[in-house]
Order: C-alpha cells, then structure tokens, then sequence
C-alpha cells in the first residue's frame, strides 16, 4: 500500500510564506503525477496544482505566480512553495499521486493564513 504523508503546514500572516513536504514511501520515478489540493470548509476539494513525471506542471489560476510546485526523485518527496499567502488560501492541502491507474491520497495538513 503506497502511504503518502504530508508535512509543512501551519499558521502563516497574508503575504508569509509556507512550504509542503510531501513524502511517498514509493519510488516516484516512474511515469505519475503528482498533485497537490486544497479543500476549505464548507467547499469542494480543489486542484491547486500538478505535475507529471513528464510533461508540462499545471496551477489553479488563484495560485499562479504564488505557488510552486516541484519534486525530488531521489527523496521521493513533492513540495509545495507558497508565496504571498492569503487568507483565501486557508484549507486543508492534500498531497496526490496518480500511478499505474490508481489514486493515492495523503491525510492532509491544515494551513491557515490570518492576521
């Protein structure tokens, strides 16, 4: 069973910064995608952003300039950088890895961003 835990998150003022740590107890090598989303109270769970092992990483339009995403093979690790946070980017991030035809989701780690 492919576990993914997700790491990082916590409490940052509008315009701070966090990082997320996502780590597979797999190798992420092979072709996948990795993802990560978002799911604020009383909403639907949102693609924030994606990116295959090969091809062209995609972002939600709210984090595009703000948000990086990016992997390490080596670590079997996905992180995302979030820059210029705001309050609206309050939720509960979610780590995805796509592979073989199968989903594999992480427990989630809450970030919230308030003054």
């Amino acid at each position: 069973q492919v576990q993914l835990v997700e790491s990082g998150g916590g409490l940052a003022q509008p315009g701070g910064s966090l990082r997320l740590s996502c780590a597979v107890s797999e190798s992420i090598f092979s072709l996948n995608v990795m993802g990560w989303y978002r799911q604020a109270p009383g909403k639907q769970r949102e693609l924030v952003a994606s990116m295959p092992s090969i091809g062209q990483t995609n972002y939600a339009e709210s984090v595009k300039g703000r948000f990086t995403i990016s992997r390490d093979n080596a670590k079997n690790t996905v992180y995302l950088q979030m820059n210029s946070l705001k309050t609206e980017d309050t939720a509960v991030y979610f780590c995805r890895l796509t592979v073989r035809g199968y989903d594999y989701w992480g427990q989630g780690t809450q970030v919230t961003v308030s003054s």
